[in-house]
């Protein structure tokens, strides 16, 4: 896992303890990456299946 995929994956995983699904504005602030590098990360991480989105309870499922 990359640092910045490291990084997204903590973000999303501390916000949505407290039922908050991160925004991308929310993670380009707290990452400082562009839009293109956060939403590559996130593929990256949910074709290795680390993350999976729950369509039914819109929510993040962590590994």
């Amino acid at each position: 896992m990359s640092d910045i995929e490291r990084k997204i994956y903590r973000i999303i995983y501390n916000m949505s303890r407290f039922r908050k699904n991160p925004t991308i504005d929310d993670l380009k602030r707290k990452t400082g990456k562009n839009e293109a590098a956060i939403r590559k990360a996130v593929e990256n991480l949910v074709s290795r299946k680390e993350l999976t989105w729950d369509k039914v309870k819109r929510e993040w499922r962590f590994k």
